[in-house]
C-alpha cells in the first residue's frame, strides 16, 4: 500500500539541529514534535539559524527545491553588526562574492538585497548579545542558491557580520505569523501552490 504524502512547516528555533537524530545529544527536530518516521527536512538550516523549513516524505518536493536548476528563491532576514550601506547591498545584490564551500573557491549569483526596518519577529532563545557601540541594522536577501553557511559568508565578506539570520519564506511559502517552535501541517495542494505554483 502507497504511503500518504505528508507536508509539514515549522519554524525552527535557534539551536536545534535540522535533523531528527544526534550522537552528541543536542536538541534535534525531535523535540519540536512527533512527526511521521518517514518524513524527512527539504535541506537545512544551520543550528544557530532560524525559520523556515520543511518536513515531507515527498521525493518530488525534496528534489525540487534543492535542485539547483529550479532555482527556487529564499527569503531571509537578517541582522548585521553595524550600519549596512548602499555599497555593501550593492556587492550582495550583484553577485560575484568569493566564498569558500567545502574549502573551494565558489562566487556567488546575483541575488535581491535591500535594507528593511527591524522586522516583528519572536524573541530569539537566548538573545543576541549587543555590544553597545556598535550600531545593528537589518536586511532582506533573496537567493536562489543554498551553499553551507552561504549568507554568513556573504555578509561577513562585505563587512557586516551576521548576527541573527531568519528564513522567512521558500519561494510562495511564508512563515507570517508562526511562533518559534511551532509545526504547521498542510495538504499537497496548499505545497505544490505556494512552492512551484501549481507546476509539478
Amino acid at each position: 500500500m502507497k504511503a500518504t504524502n505528508r507536508y509539514f512547516i515549522i519554524y525552527k528555533p535557534f539551536g536545534v539541529l535540522s535533523q531528527f537524530q544526534d550522537e552528541n545529544d543536542r536538541p534535534t527536530l525531535k523535540s519540536l514534535g512527533d512527526f511521521p518516521k518517514d518524513v524527512y527536512p527539504v535541506g537545512r538550516l544551520d543550528m544557530d539559524s532560524e525559520g523556515l523549513l520543511i518536513l515531507t516524505n515527498d521525493v518530488r518536493v525534496n528534489y525540487k527545491v534543492l535542485n539547483p536548476k529550479f532555482s527556487h528563491e529564499r527569503e531571509y532576514w537578517i541582522q548585521v553588526e553595524g550600519q549596512i550601506d548602499l555599497e555593501a547591498i550593492q556587492k550582495l545584490e550583484r553577485g560575484g562574492i568569493e566564498i569558500k564551500v567545502n574549502k573551494k573557491k565558489h562566487l556567488t549569483l546575483p541575488a535581491k538585497a535591500s535594507v528593511i526596518e527591524e522586522p516583528t519577529l519572536p524573541e530569539r532563545n537566548p538573545p543576541i548579545r549587543f555590544r553597545q557601540n556598535i550600531p545593528t541594522s537589518w536586511i532582506s536577501l533573496k537567493l536562489t542558491e543554498g551553499k553551507n553557511r552561504q549568507v554568513r559568508k556573504m555578509t561577513a565578506k562585505v563587512g557586516f557580520p551576521t548576527l541573527r539570520l531568519v528564513r522567512v519564506a521558500i519561494e510562495e511559502l511564508r512563515l507570517d505569523n508562526m511562533q518559534v517552535g511551532e509545526t504547521k501541517e498542510m495538504n499537497q495542494n496548499e505545497i505544490y501552490h505556494a512552492l512551484f505554483n501549481n507546476r509539478y
